[in-house]
């Protein structure tokens, strides 16, 4: 076969081929994967030229004789196909991660079904600590509490338990949607759970976070790292009677282990 063979598909699917050729092509196209498989690229291109003048058409005929022309024709084709790709491919990627980021936004945030607006969760999320760790004392990344030192926000309440010993600073901050919280702990044991709990001026309280303390505690000898936590509450700052971390064991029965109740 010939290199004409192989430049006629172009021609061929134009529809520009005489009879007699068209049909010595059909029968090399018949033998010929490669002439198959580039009529197919070929096909939207057509399409794409059924609506030009004839003068072009004519000028589409020459390639017939001028390989070098058919060649570069059919290289542009193939750069565009590649293109369309390739921003196909690049538009999906966008959309996953833009989706990816707006359901980790979602996720986030709560909802108040009572008021029908979204509030921050009272679950525990860690803060910069108040200070850093002793000196010398490498920072270990798996606990909480270890940061860059910034400044807490709000006004702070010192405490320490007489009868457990443990220590606290809190910071408490008025918002839109209640009272932020932020505390550090000290002289904390472990093993344990403890919990967070707001006691409201008309004898309500709730539960605004939980944790558990492993082994070595937080700022014991073990473990001279202070545990440091930040938490939410709907209720103002001006309703609460009092803060208090309680600890709780298996059977669900909680006791206290520091309170800040100088509001």
């Amino acid at each position: 076969m010939s290199r004409a063979d192989h430049m006629d598909v172009a021609a061929y699917a134009l529809g520009v081929l005489d009879p007699q050729d068209a049909e010595r092509f059909e029968e090399h196209l018949a033998t010929c994967w490669a002439c198959a498989a580039e009529l197919e690229t070929m096909v939207p291109v057509v399409g794409m030229l059924s609506g030009i003048d004839g003068e072009a058409m004519a000028a589409l005929e020459q390639t017939h004789t001028d390989p070098a022309l058919l060649d570069r024709t059919l290289m542009a084709v193939r750069r565009d196909r590649r293109r369309t790709r390739m921003r196909q491919m690049l538009a999906a990627a966008a959309a996953v991660v833009v989706f990816g980021g707006l359901s980790g936004v979602a996720a986030a945030g709560g909802f108040d079904g009572d008021e029908g607006k979204r509030i921050p969760q009272a679950e525990p999320t860690l803060t910069a600590p108040v200070t850093g760790p002793p000196s010398g004392e490498p920072s270990d990344p798996n606990d909480p509490g270890v940061g860059n030192g910034t400044a807490q926000e709000g006004d702070q309440h010192n405490a320490v338990d007489p009868g457990t010993g443990v220590k606290t600073t809190m910071w408490l901050a008025s918002k839109e949607y209640g009272t932020q919280i932020d505390l550090q702990l000290t002289r904390l044991p472990g093993p344990r759970t403890c919990r967070l709990v707001v006691v409201r001026k008309n004898a309500t309280s709730e539960v605004v976070s939980t944790w558990s303390v492993p082994g070595g505690g937080y700022g014991t000898n073990t473990n001279q790292l202070p545990l440091e936590l930040s938490a939410s509450t709907s209720a103002p700052l001006k309703d609460i009677e009092k803060i208090q971390v309680q600890s709780v064991d298996v059977n669900g029965v909680a006791s206290p282990l520091v309170t800040v109740d100088d509001l």
